[in-house]
């Protein structure tokens, strides 16, 4: 079995007039990320994490944000396309551990729903799909509401 491990890391910017949606779940919010595409910034970084374990690059090099094929798309559609190029070299997800940096609001009461969500998008058992919520104890762009990041790391493996 071979087995590899991949980092991702996304950031948003934060802007009234927008949805925030984070792991494919919209959070009650005044305010949300901005982007071209939904700016989901937990899958963005997920995807970046399997493309590169996969050494596939990374999302901008499959969807830029310089296309309109991509302008306000459902992250969700760009991660199930994740999905199958990894799996088109024949790997599958051992597991998934992320962490969403957000000052405000609390997202830990949607957070088992975001595991679900991405663990159907992704095909894979909600048990392999670790999501955690931190703020910065407003410090930084984060602590004082500009931004929002997220960290992911997967492991891979293929028969």
């Amino acid at each position: 079995m071979k087995i590899k491990i991949g980092f991702g890391y996304d950031v948003h910017q934060l802007v009234d007039g927008r949805e925030l949606l984070i792991g494919g779940i919209k959070i009650p919010s005044d305010f949300g990320a901005l982007g071209h595409s939904d700016a989901d910034v937990l899958i963005h970084a997920i995807c970046d994490a399997l493309l590169g374990a996969a050494n596939l690059g990374d999302i901008g090099k499959h969807f830029p944000d310089t296309s309109n094929e991509f302008k306000g798309i459902d992250s969700k559609i760009l991660l199930k396309k994740v999905m199958n190029l990894i799996r088109s070299k024949g790997y599958e997800l051992g597991n998934l551990d992320a962490t969403v940096c957000l000052q405000a609001p609390k997202i830990r009461p949607s957070i088992d729903k975001m595991k679900a969500c991405l663990a159907e998008v992704m095909d894979v058992d909600v048990d392999e799909v670790s999501v955690k919520a931190t703020t910065t104890e407003k410090m930084g762009f984060v602590g004082r509401g500009e931004g929002i990041s997220a960290y992911a790391v997967v492991l891979i493996n293929k028969a």
